[in-house]
């Protein structure tokens, strides 16, 4: 999932973005902290563009696999009630299917990390069956080597992080 300019004024989506800076700028901590205080703002119940963006990035700020795994089946969950009107809402290139590799694949490496590696394949597969919504840039390419190292990973039933994922570095 990329952050990309909208095309409506959305201050939750700018709040993210301008929390994402911060966090990949290294202060991790600061991030996390912001990052918790709009998902207490938005609700279990809020808006699931916001809910998955935010999990999906409070995810990437976890380096145990436990806890990014949790807030990445929160950014799943929150993506199955995104629609494509409100996905659309937001910027119109983006398509709600344009997630759910991304998604799948921060699912198969926190199960991969646990050692769960039945359930890290099934969330290739899942990533994979997605996979042809990858928009064919830097981002898409990006997205398809990581499921081929994760699923690499995944045959050698390795659980070290891999160099190349996302959040704070060990």
């Amino acid at each position: 999932m990329t952050t990309t300019s909208s095309t409506a004024a959305d201050p939750t989506m700018e709040a993210i973005g301008r929390v994402v800076v911060v966090g990949r700028g290294g202060d991790i901590r600061a991030a996390r902290h912001q990052l918790l205080r709009l998902w207490s703002e938005t609700g279990v119940t809020g808006d699931p563009l916001h809910r998955c963006s935010l999990a999906h990035y409070l995810a990437d700020l976890h380096d145990d696999p436990a806890q990014a795994l949790a807030w990445d089946v929160r950014a799943l969950d929150a993506a199955d009630a995104v629609t494509e009107q409100r996905v659309q809402e937001h910027h119109a290139g983006l398509h709600i299917a344009g997630f759910y590799p991304s998604l799948h694949l921060n699912l198969a490496d926190n199960y991969r990390r646990l050692g769960s590696f039945d359930a890290a394949a099934e969330h290739l597969d899942a990533a994979r069956e997605y996979a042809p919504d990858l928009p064919p840039d830097a981002y898409g390419d990006t997205l398809r080597t990581a499921l081929d190292e994760v699923a690499e990973a995944v045959a050698r039933r390795d659980t070290t992080k891999r160099p190349s994922a996302p959040g704070p570095a060990t």
